[in-house]
């Protein structure tokens, strides 16, 4: 795209984009609290109702790393209004969808939309801003990514509570619309002159094969059985084939459709490989809480949306200020303080029991919360503000794909986890229950005595009893696993950082 500067209303623009982003995050979020609501409209088995999420998440994945080419192509104007009206389009479809099948599809053109917001928003806003104001613009758009999925949860339970499932679609429409008709009107790119380079047809359909195949082995793979399935074991191999035969095209290719060649810059890589690591230990951390408070505390989906409402609201007033305080001090001292916060969140969270209070499941997630503020705003600066202007919408797009990677791949393990760790701490627990055991009999003893002196059966309400408890206990077990798990990856994070430069300072070329 050249050095094509962005024009307009400084506080529009920043309107438009933050209104867009967190439009497409919510959506996120807000669709897992009515997986139940379509499961029961649809008549659908509890095995097939994760497509709903599984067809927009590899949308998703496919579009985000050709968000660069596209903006080159399209300009960043056109481009974008057109990705929030295609989301906005396909909301209203999935609002009306007859099944599920009909609501997968709709889902997928909504992920192709809702995947290209993201990143083209935090692209616009850093074309926009100069480059001494680049920390608010990551703040505004690091508001944005954390907001986005506190909120969905909470709102969707809401719409439900008050309507129905379809809600929770609609509600998108009258605000996209809005929102593309602003995008046309704020954004201005005077001289923009589209991208002729040849299209890398060869490229868009390895990247969409390969991106395709990995995120359904991802997101279905622990439902199958991984590679005891000889769909998932073929898709991971065509997946494997179509990236490692990308990546070789991409750095031969004379007009690649991603340019690899981003990476060579120090501070982008070490940012860019910080992010996958942030967004497999949040996407996997806020995923095991999530079923944790469901599971082990029988919270319910309101429930646990005010949880972490509750606990991420500081995130709204902290923002603007880090994004202030990130061009007066170095932002390296800040993501480390960040890092640090998080690790101990997850490490909180490692010693859970399932005698928790609402305030022991909140003390840890407003920990986190407020650590991802000192994360999201520096990395951001730190991995794009160096770059040039040409290379930026490239760089984004990829930026914000290695979270989203970083997030499917931590999901899909710490489900593998959970489900793998709790038979075997229910297989280890189960040997120590035996009639001799003093503290097994003096429990038996308490049972029968109690619930079950009103029955005819008092041994078998024992039991049934202390079999509930091995269960429970083996649930916590696991789950106090995969979090310490999360907390040892995301240390990696301090080894990142250490690669990581000082931002320069002084006006970006292009900027207004």
């Amino acid at each position: 795209m050249g050095e094509t500067p962005i024009t307009g209303s400084k506080g529009l623009i920043t309107f438009v984009a933050m209104t867009a982003a967190l439009m497409a995050l919510i959506d996120i979020t807000i669709v897992n609290v009515a997986l139940n609501d379509i499961r029961a409209s649809f008549g659908t088995p509890l095995d097939q109702i994760g497509w709903v999420s599984t067809g927009y998440m590899m949308a998703n994945i496919v579009i985000i790393p050709m968000t660069g080419w596209l903006q080159r192509r399209f300009g960043y104007r056109r481009y974008f209004a057109a990705s929030i009206l295609v989301f906005t389009v396909a909301s209203a479809l999935c609002g009306v969808a007859w099944s599920l099948p009909s609501l997968v599809a709709f889902r997928a053109l909504q992920g192709l939309g809702g995947g290209a917001i993201m990143p083209t928003s935090q692209a616009i806003l850093f074309a926009r801003y100069p480059r001494a104001q680049h920390g608010m613009a990551a703040a505004f758009m690091g508001l944005g990514a954390v907001t986005g999925p506190l909120l969905g949860p909470t709102i969707g339970g809401y719409l439900i509570d008050w309507a129905s499932w379809h809600w929770v679609f609609l509600v998108n429409v009258p605000l996209g619309l809005f929102t593309a008709w602003l995008a046309l009107r704020a954004l201005q790119e005077p001289g923009f002159q589209p991208s002729r380079a040849p299209v890398d047809v060869v490229g868009i359909g390895l990247l969409a094969i390969g991106m395709a195949s990995l995120q359904y082995v991802l997101e279905e793979g622990n439902r199958e059985g991984w590679l005891e399935s000889r769909l998932i074991a073929g898709l991971a191999a065509v997946a494997a084939v179509a990236l490692v035969t990308f990546f070789v095209h991409e750095l031969e290719a004379e007009h690649p459709v991603i340019d690899l060649r981003v990476f060579l810059n120090r501070s982008y890589a070490a940012g860019t490989g910080i992010n996958f690591l942030l967004g497999l230990s949040l996407f996997s951390g806020n995923f095991l809480f999530a079923l944790y408070c469901g599971a082990v505390m029988r919270y319910s989906a309101l429930d646990i949306g005010r949880v972490f409402l509750v606990s991420g609201v500081a995130q709204i007033f902290l923002m603007p200020m880090i994004g202030k305080m990130v061009g007066k001090v170095d932002p390296r001292g800040m993501l480390f303080f960040g890092i640090t916060g998080v690790a101990v969140s997850l490490w909180m969270n490692a010693h859970l029991t399932n005698q928790a209070g609402f305030w022991d499941l909140t003390r840890p997630m407003f920990i986190r919360a407020i650590s991802l503020g000192f994360m999201f705003i520096p990395i951001s600066m730190l991995a794009l503000s160096d770059l040039p202007h040409a290379q930026r919408g490239n760089a984004t797009g990829l930026f914000n794909l290695t979270r989203e990677l970083g997030g499917s791949i931590g999901t899909a393990w710490m489900g593998l986890l959970v489900d793998r760790g709790t038979k075997v701490h229910a297989s280890y627990l189960r040997e120590a229950i035996y009639p001799s055991n003093p503290l097994v009999h003096e429990i038996s003893g308490a049972i029968q005595g109690g619930l079950g002196g009103q029955t005819f059966q008092r041994e078998l309400v024992a039991e049934t009893v202390l079999e509930l408890k091995v269960r429970v206990q083996a649930l916590v077990l696991s789950f106090n696993d995969g979090f310490t798990r999360a907390t040892v990856v995301f240390l990696g994070c301090f080894v990142l950082a250490a690669f990581l430069k000082r931002p320069r300072g002084g006006p970006v070329e292009g900027a207004h």
